[in-house]
């Protein structure tokens, strides 16, 4: 069963019928971007007071009309960040969704737009990380250091989401099902479910297909407990995000063995998007991580 909406959710619960038409997906963003922010202005708050962190510097115009900086503690613009990385981050994995479906988008450019459902996590991960460094480069604050503090924060926000695509059924379930293969000790609705009441309007023949948005949650909030345990690395600044591209790479790697999402043909070999730059971020987060992983010398941050 999948609750696009608010009014869904408080009439399973309650079995009254309200009408609140607000999308169940879009509140999960919401609290996706709320904890994590939480989170990352923890992590910054703790590199700050150990001197790992310097000032951000936040431009301004005086009385006079000039140019000026004033130094504010690196949690105090985790607002404006989180802003500024979810508006890139709904553009971009809404353009690498169209990228993925482009004959529906040549058919219908404005359903493929507006549509509901059909945003690319990676397109997301990709905009909002470009458009996030370039605000920590106007506040001049260190961009590895910055990027470490918010691995845990990503992972977690990303599993609070994929709760927001299983609840809402927008399609990022997986393939049919094979019920031959379920454990006998694993309930039937952790192996297939048909999403009855989807917010795409799809039917899904029994018994269903593997409800991959659980699975994913799952994975993610583990590898949060993984990144938050390492947080305090001693190694060069950046090391803890290269890692955190390897887990979300080999996260979305193996969970695209059971996705339903487009082939694309390059030729060669046959593959999905997802897959592509799974590979990518993995091959890169390797490299990053075997060049930072050096231990650096203990020391206070002059501001």
């Amino acid at each position: 069963m999948a609750y696009p909406y608010l009014g869904d959710i408080i009439k399973a619960l309650t079995g009254i019928d309200l009408p609140l038409p607000i999308p169940v997906f879009g509140l999960s963003v919401v609290l996706a971007m709320f904890v994590a922010g939480a989170v990352l202005r923890r992590e910054l708050a703790r590199l700050h007071a150990s001197g790992e962190l310097g000032y951000a510097q936040l431009r301004y115009r005086t009385a006079r009309g000039e140019r000026a900086r004033r130094p504010v503690a690196p949690a105090d613009v985790v607002s404006d960040l989180t802003l500024v990385t979810l508006a890139a981050g709904i553009v971009g994995a809404r353009v690498f969704h169209i990228l993925e479906h482009t004959d529906g988008f040549l058919a219908d450019p404005a359903a493929m737009i507006f549509t509901r459902s059909g945003l690319s996590i990676f397109g997301g991960l990709i905009f909002g990380t470009l458009a996030g460094l370039v605000c920590v480069r106007r506040w001049q604050l260190p961009a590895p250091a910055v990027l470490d503090a918010a691995a845990p924060a990503l992972m977690l926000g990303y599993a609070l989401g994929r709760i927001g695509c299983q609840l809402s059924g927008d399609g990022d379930w997986g393939i049919a099902a094979d019920m031959a293969l379920k454990p006998d000790w694993l309930p039937a609705w952790l192996w297939a479910q048909t999403y009855e009441n989807n917010i795409v309007g799809e039917v899904i023949a029994l018994p269903g297909v593997y409800p991959t948005p659980l699975y994913e949650a799952a994975m993610c909030i583990a590898l949060f407990g993984v990144l938050w345990a390492l947080r305090r690395h001693g190694f060069q600044k950046g090391w803890l995000f290269a890692v955190y591209l390897v887990c979300a790479g080999i996260e979305r790697l193996l969970i695209e063995q059971i996705r339903h999402n487009p082939v694309l043909d390059f030729g060669v070999f046959r593959c999905t998007q997802a897959e592509v730059i799974a590979v990518l971020l993995i091959l890169c987060g390797l490299a990053a991580t075997a060049l930072l992983a050096r231990r650096q010398p203990a020391r206070r941050m002059r501001v």
